[in-house]
C-alpha cells in the first residue's frame, strides 16, 4: 500500500477544507461532501495489485451473503487453513486502496508462521459487491466476517483479530463490539488478542499530521475511526507494531494507543520499517511477539 489514503490527504486537503467551508449547513452539500470525503479516504484501486500472481495453492474463496445484505451486495473473503488442523487462526482486516490481491505478501507471512488466516474485502473492494464503503459498512462487514471466522474456527482461545493501517481502526471497533457485549453477558471475550499494525489514534489526527495544519480537520469528518476512544475498553491482550520509518502514519499514534490501553499489551516498534514492511524486517521478533498473545 505504497499510496494510502495519507498520499491523497496531503496533495488534497486544502481543497477538501475549503469545499467543507463552503457547504456547512447545507444539506445537500454535505452529503456530497461525505460522498467526496468516503472516496478520498478509501480511495480504491480497481482490478488486482500489479503483483499479484494468483492464490497459492490451499486458499478457499468464499462469497459471504447475510440476510441483512440486499441485493448486489456480498463480500468476498480467502480462507487459507494452516497445515496443522489445532492451529490458531488469525482474521485480516486490511487498509485502503488495495483489496486483497495487494495484500497477499502480508497474508503469506502470517500463513508461514502457522496461523489460519481468514481475509476479507470490504464491500466495494475487489470481488466484494457494494457501493463506496463508510466507516458504517466497513464495521458491519467486519462483523460478518467475524460471524464466519468463528465457525471456521470455533475455540475462542485461539483466535486473533489482525488489522493493517486503517484494517486497525476496524479491528478496534470490532474488538470493543465484542468486549461489549461479553461483558453484558458476563462473558469472556469470544477472542485471545488483537494485532494491530502502522495504525493511528483517529482518522482527524492523521489528516491533521499530513496536512501539517492546525485547523479543525477532524471537525470537518464525518469519518471519524476513532480508536483512541475505544481502546482502553478492550478486554483483549494486544499488540501494537508499527515502523519507526512509516512516511505515511507517524509511529507516535502507536504509542498513543499503546498508552491507552489496559495491560497486557506490548509496543513494537521497528527501526528502518515503512508503513508496509514491518512484519518482514521484524522477522522472529514479530513471531514471539503473536506467540506470546497465545
Amino acid at each position: 500500500m505504497t499510496d494510502t489514503l495519507l498520499t491523497h490527504f496531503k496533495r488534497r486537503w486544502l481543497t477538501w477544507l475549503a469545499m467543507a467551508l463552503l457547504v456547512v449547513g447545507l444539506p445537500a452539500g454535505c452529503a456530497v461532501l461525505q460522498h467526496k470525503e468516503r472516496e478520498l479516504v478509501f480511495c480504491i484501486e480497481p482490478g488486482q495489485a500489479s503483483w499479484f500472481r494468483g492464490l497459492p495453492a490451499g486458499v478457499q474463496e468464499l462469497d459471504l451473503r447475510p440476510r441483512s445484505f440486499t441485493d448486489g451486495q456480498s463480500l468476498h473473503a480467502w480462507w487459507w487453513p494452516a497445515k496443522r488442523a489445532d492451529a490458531p487462526a488469525i482474521l485480516y482486516l486490511h487498509g485502503v486502496r488495495w483489496n486483497l490481491t495487494g495484500q497477499l505478501f502480508r497474508i503469506e507471512q502470517l500463513h508461514a508462521m502457522g496461523y489460519s488466516v481468514l481475509a476479507v474485502d470490504y464491500r466495494g473492494f475487489g470481488q466484494s459487491q457494494g457501493d463506496l464503503p463508510s466507516e458504517a459498512t466497513v464495521y458491519e462487514d467486519a462483523r460478518i466476517a467475524w460471524e464466519r471466522f468463528a465457525q471456521l474456527q470455533p475455540v475462542p482461545s485461539k483466535r486473533l483479530i489482525f488489522g493493517h493501517s486503517l484494517g486497525g481502526a476496524v479491528a478496534v471497533e470490532l474488538a470493543s463490539e465484542l468486549a461489549r457485549q461479553a461483558r453484558q453477558q458476563g462473558q469472556p471475550v469470544p477472542a485471545r488478542g488483537l494485532i494491530l499494525e502502522s495504525t493511528f489514534t483517529s482518522l482527524g489526527d492523521v489528516a491533521a499530521s499530513v496536512a501539517d495544519t492546525a485547523l479543525p480537520v477532524r471537525w470537518l469528518l464525518s469519518q471519524k475511526f476513532d480508536s483512541l476512544g475505544k481502546i482502553a475498553d478492550i478486554d483483549l491482550p494486544l499488540l501494537l507494531v508499527h515502523g519507526l520509518d512509516d512516511r505515511y502514519v507517524p509511529p507516535r499514534f502507536s504509542q498513543a494507543l499503546f498508552e491507552a490501553a489496559q495491560q497486557p499489551k506490548t509496543l513494537l516498534l521497528v527501526p528502518g520499517a515503512s508503513h508496509n514492511n514491518s512484519m518482514s524486517l521484524a522477522g522472529q521478533r514479530y513471531r514471539r511477539a503473536i506467540e506470546a498473545l497465545l
